[in-house]
């Protein structure tokens, strides 16, 4: 028996109780009945087992997530909620914060003893998860949903590329999802008030862009013709005479969405930029250092301060820019005579800007990319023992979010709603985007990066390998990190492959040009930078200008780029430290695995270890990887 929750548990428990005992007309009325002086048994009341209790808990919290983030549960497949938007209101968030402790104390009162590894680890999890979002919830983080990557002026237009709309039923929900628009608009509206009511507001420098993407969205064209607006894509191109849905969408656009997107303009003119603050360390605002010490915990789910991630980005830098200068030597650049070693690597990066390394179009960017995709394809079978079933694809990021997104980022799809994954690219500003730094971008975003580990993830939790809760989490130190490890596993593709764990000059994989290869080595050199940068941003009181130097010193991204990842460091603390972090993380077990497992070592059960768990905090990885050498070790034992 699955025992319910809430009201639904008195339900199950009266009903258990009242099939315990014979109704009392049956018993008078049997002929040869005797009356006795026994007394009776008291009817029996099945107790649900400890794992019972937990799996209801975590049924019930799922469900509690996919009604508290409608576009997720569409995405995910679940249409209940196909007609809804999120309840944006401060009485929502305060609501959802009670709910989710008062579920962490009901998971506390379950015993442990019987469960298995597995729901053990579920149980964990989900402790440590909500435990999280409750000790985050104290620095109100839905008063801050504008930086320089996100808001609703960002994920909203894009809602009908990410949601299924192959049924009546979800065309219906997303247009009425058109209808419901403004309401959720003014609800985030409110909570950027109460952030100025209370000091906590975002830098100022984050926004810069902002307000030109938010009136995009009611600008003259669209206020005159609403069927250029991206919110009318899935009836663009079709007849909209004789389709009352396609009428009610332009209707929707153009009295609800366009109007409430230029009032939202107007406000975040008038009132919330001038509220915004000058500074841009987390710890000069209204929270102070204890938020910024928050948001490391978050993101790298590692104890490490401040200093000791500055600490550990100056190493790697340094590191990486030895193996940089030597790749330098590989290719066909010139140094100036006498020049040394930081302007050497100056000019080489002023080198690499140079119109040889650009792509002509947008159209031969996206098609490198695609071609790049498909040799990468038949290569994982062979560094992969479990493969995902849900497909991908590569397509340009949209032109009202280009100008504020970087190079590329990864949306995953739902092989259950049918929608695959999509590795975008930014195929805006071409001056400024060099091609060699294609291959690990390509690695990272897409396969075997974060599309195989979003995927297998909801695979498993599909076939009901693990719990659907499972695929809700999303720890960056482990979703970042296998992205950057994916990068190296580039060396142990293609027919020189050589090894992740000790690159040689020979044997490079994906990388045999030396261009390629530095391009590698930068992507990774800028990952150590971050970690460098945002604490030196947040908690040394570095400007803004001296994160743009830094990483303009150290990496071959453009000025552009630099500005706009600074700016994205300034308004997404602590998450740029979790990719280094991650990576170091996962290449330190696989290294200690193959020194305990010798010639017995195996990639693709390694990889399995690593992945088939979903995404857990880095220590638990750990644990995890540990358990299965000594497995491994085991079986090599008893096969002597």
């Amino acid at each position: 028996m699955r025992l319910a929750c809430g009201v639904a548990a008195t339900i199950v428990v009266m009903g258990v109780a009242m099939n315990g005992a014979l109704p009392t007309n049956l018993v008078e009325g049997t002929a040869h009945a005797q009356p006795t002086s026994q007394p009776q048994p008291e009817p029996t009341q099945e107790v649900p087992s400890a794992s019972e209790q937990l799996r209801a808990l975590l049924d019930e919290h799922v469900a509690w997530l996919d009604a508290n983030d409608p576009l997720g549960a569409s995405l995910r497949g679940n249409d209940a909620y196909a007609d809804k938007l999120s309840d944006q209101s401060p009485e929502a968030h305060a609501r959802r914060r009670v709910e989710l402790a008062a579920r962490l104390e009901r998971l506390r009162a379950i015993a442990t003893q019987t469960l298995s590894e597995s729901e053990l680890l579920d149980a964990e999890l989900f402790a440590y998860d909500a435990q999280l979002t409750l000790d985050g919830g104290k620095f109100f983080p839905e008063q801050l949903q504008l930086d320089s990557l996100s808001g609703p002026h960002i994920w909203l237009p894009q809602m009908a590329d990410r949601v299924p709309l192959n049924t009546q039923r979800q065309r219906e929900g997303y247009v009425a999802r058109l209808e419901a628009l403004p309401e959720h608009l003014g609800q985030i509206t409110r909570q950027l008030r109460a952030g100025i009511a209370s000091g906590r507001v975002p830098p100022r420098v984050v926004l810069s862009k902002t307000l030109a993407s938010i009136r995009l969205l009611s600008s003259v064209d669209v206020r005159e013709t609403p069927q250029v607006s991206p919110f009318f894509k899935p009836f663009a191109g079709k007849p909209i005479d004789g389709d009352p849905l396609a009428q009610r969408a332009l209707r929707a656009i153009s009295e609800g969405v366009t109007p409430a997107f230029a009032a939202f303009g107007d406000f975040v003119e008038k009132e919330y930029l001038p509220a915004c603050r000058e500074s841009v360390g987390a710890s000069d605002g209204v929270d102070g250092i204890a938020f910024y010490n928050h948001c490391l915990r978050d993101h790298t789910t590692t104890s490490m301060t401040a200093d000791e991630i500055h600490a550990l980005g100056l190493r790697e830098v340094a590191a990486l820019r030895s193996e940089m200068l030597s790749t330098i030597r590989e290719t066909d650049f010139v140094p100036p005579a006498g020049a040394s070693d930081a302007e050497v690597l100056s000019a080489f990066l002023a080198h690499t800007r140079s119109e040889r390394f650009l792509w002509t179009s947008a159209e031969a960017m996206m098609t490198d990319y695609r071609e790049l995709c498909k040799r990468i394809d038949p290569e994982l079978p062979r560094l992969f023992r479990t493969l995902p079933r849900n497909t991908y694809g590569v397509r340009e990021i949209p032109a009202f979010a280009a100008r504020t997104s970087p190079v590329a980022y990864y949306y995953p799809g739902s092989a259950t709603s049918g929608v695959p994954g999509y590795f975008m690219v930014n195929t805006s500003n071409l001056a400024l985007r060099p091609r060699f730094a294609r291959v690990s971008l390509t690695i990272h975003e897409a396969v075997p990066g974060h599309h195989f580990q979003v995927a297998l993830a909801q695979e498993l939790a599909d076939e009901g390998v693990q719990h659907p809760f499972r695929t809700r989490l999303g720890f960056t130190a482990f979703v970042e990190g296998w992205g950057l490890y994916s990068e190296r596993l580039g060396l142990e593709m293609g027919e020189r492959r050589g090894s992740a764990l000790r690159p040689t000059d020979a044997n490079r994989g994906f990388y045999q040009d030396p261009y390629d290869n530095f391009g590698r080595l930068s992507d990774e050199m800028w990952r150590a930078c971050r970690l460098v940068v945002d604490t030196g941003l947040h908690a040394k009181g570095w400007t803004r200008q001296q994160a743009i130097d830094y990483l303009l010193s150290n990496t071959a991204i453009s000025e552009m780029d630099a500005r706009s990842e600074t700016d994205r460091y300034i308004g997404w603390p602590g998450q740029a430290c979790a990719y280094k972090i991650g990576q170091l993380e996962i290449l330190d077990m696989r290294a200690k695995a193959e020194a305990a497992l010798g010639e017995h070592f195996d990639i693709r059960g390694f990889h399995d270890a690593v992945l088939l768990q979903g995404a857990v905090p880095l220590p638990v990885l750990r644990r995890v990887v540990e358990r299965w050498v000594a497995v491994q070790g085991g079986l090599a034992r008893e096969a002597k």
